[in-house]
């Protein structure tokens, strides 16, 4: 089974594990619906979504209200060390939780005792705590934009906030900070980095660097990385190695958003419903059958 990690930005939202459903625009969980327009639920809706066309028949979530006070976070922290050490996942994927190194690390020690340890992927905030526990080289897959690899680079810095400047301005050096943070530990056993071009690194080599078909609109476009990582889980539970299934979802969240025929108004929504047809052409072109 596949497991999402995250936060709704709505501190009412109460704390929540349970199977995930999509219902035309919402996310439902335990019948609670959540809008999809970017974060955890974005994330969630596109692996939903690709779930269907991979056969996948159970998505958990486990969600919380945090508007970034850290008061739900830190409630969703303790319940995970709780919880999780009972759980059977495949597949585990953290995301938008205020950065904590102390819950991070009580989190960890409970994945450590389950039967059978899942496969780790840490995106956003989740990811930031990974890197300032020093237990990023713990981790399957981290999937970072240019900015947060720029944090990942960067050995002294405790917190995103103090990236140093010449690291954070190397844009058109990814391959650079790539070997930075693999040089000081800061990275996970492969990346997917999102941006103008996807690079897809294991144990610290570029195997793929994906930079078509592209849509301009999708870069003002807010919530299209968290669609990318959320079809990458789905992939990754479906049982595509991580290199393989980081450039599947590259090329297919680059076809949904070609699709989608995005403009600045446009919604992630709008990239979410096309992601069934632009997996399946992912396929057809990378000659991979399911």
């Amino acid at each position: 089974m596949l497991g999402i990690v995250g936060t709704v930005p709505d501190e009412s939202f109460p704390l929540t594990c349970g199977r995930i459903r999509l219902d035309e625009e919402f996310i439902v969980i335990k019948g609670i619906k959540v809008a999809i327009n970017r974060g955890t639920p974005a994330l969630i809706g596109a692996a939903v979504k690709t779930g269907q066309v991979l056969g996948l028949t159970e998505i958990k979530g486990f969600l919380v209200g945090d508007i970034g006070l850290g008061k739900g976070s830190r409630a969703l922290y303790h319940d995970l060390t709780l919880t999780l050490p009972q759980m059977r996942l495949d597949t585990l994927v953290f995301h938008y939780l205020q950065p904590d190194v102390d819950w991070h690390n009580r989190v960890i020690f409970a994945v450590e005792e389950m039967e059978k340890r899942p496969k780790l992927i840490a995106d956003a905030g989740f990811m930031y705590a990974a890197k300032m526990s020093g237990q990023a080289p713990s981790y399957d897959l981290f999937t970072p934009d240019v900015g947060e690899l720029a944090f990942l680079a960067d050995e002294t810095a405790p917190h995103p906030f103090y990236t140093r400047g010449f690291i954070l301005h190397q844009d058109n050096q990814v391959p650079d900070l790539i070997s930075r943070a693999l040089e000081h530990g800061n990275a996970a056993q492969h990346l997917m980095v999102k941006g103008s071009t996807d690079y897809v690194v294991c144990k610290g080599k570029i195997i793929d660097c994906i930079d078509q078909p592209s849509a301009d609109a999708m870069e003002a476009m807010g919530g299209t990385g968290d669609t990318l990582t959320g079809i990458l889980s789905a992939l990754v539970q479906a049982g595509f190695t991580i290199p393989e299934a980081a450039k599947i979802a590259a090329l297919t969240n680059r076809l949904a958003g070609v699709s989608a025929q995005p403009t600045p108004a446009s919604q992630v929504m709008d990239i979410i419903r096309q992601i069934p047809r632009a997996l399946t052409h992912a396929l057809e072109t990378l000659k991979i059958s399911l």
